[in-house]
């Protein structure tokens, strides 16, 4: 079954394994509860959450759902770890906010909710799955006509490398070893080409940099290590 889903079995078991420490804001999760801010404010500025219907593809424990949902966004979450979803959904009974979580793949909801969603966001995902340009197909067809869809991964080059990888996962520690794998990193050109293919147009390149003096992580102009993508559905 899961060789026929565009999914990887260790990707899934690796996150699977720690899913129960999700919401550990000193976790292996840590980066994620800091960068959610960032990537949250720039999505809202884009598009005001405020009472659209937005799907957060792989959506992990609900970090970023849970955010959108707390900015009035009606908010459904898709993934196809069903530990994650387990914690995602208990932590909803602590934070009170709604979030409609799902056991499925972006392939088979595109098929049951095709042009659903006037926001579609798939962060930190497109670097953990076999096939990218499959995941980024099924969020165009998920977004309505003039839909924004806005994905987030790592770029592939020698910096990415030393920076996400060595530097990330084995100098400061800041993810556990073998959380990522380098040659799966997507260059913007890669990920521009395929959302185009989807039938995508791109509205906004942005780089997501993290500075190991101060420990702070910043949006900025450097798209060489981490970068998000704003796109459109046209009308």
């Amino acid at each position: 079954m899961m060789s026929s889903l565009n999914a990887d079995p260790a990707e899934l078991q690796k996150f699977s394994d720690l899913a129960h420490r999700w919401w550990d804001p000193a976790s292996e999760f840590k980066p994620l509860h800091e960068i959610n801010p960032l990537r949250l404010g720039w999505i809202n500025d884009k598009v005001a959450l405020d009472g659209r219907t937005v799907l957060d593809v792989g959506c992990g424990g609900g970090i970023l759902a849970e955010g959108m949902a707390a900015l009035g966004a009606r908010v459904s979450g898709i993934d196809l770890s069903e530990k994650a979803l387990s914690v995602a959904r208990l932590h909803l009974f602590e934070s009170g906010w709604n979030v409609d979580y799902r056991l499925i793949s972006a392939e088979a909801f595109a098929d049951e909710q095709a042009g659903t969603f006037d926001v579609v966001t798939c962060m930190e995902m497109l670097e953990h799955v076999p096939d990218p340009a499959s995941t980024i197909a099924a969020c165009a067809r998920l977004a309505k006509p003039g839909g924004h869809v806005f994905f987030s991964t790592l770029n592939r080059n020698l910096k990415s490398y030393l920076f996400a990888v060595i530097g990330a996962e084995y100098v400061l520690k800041l993810l556990p070893a073998g959380t990522h794998e380098y040659s799966k990193f997507i260059k913007p050109s890669e990920l521009t080409r395929y959302c185009r293919n989807a039938g995508l147009d791109t509205a906004e390149l942005i780089g997501l940099s993290y500075n190991p003096l101060t420990k702070v992580y910043s949006l900025g102009t450097d798209t060489d290590v981490n970068y998000l993508l704003h796109t459109q559905r046209p009308e």
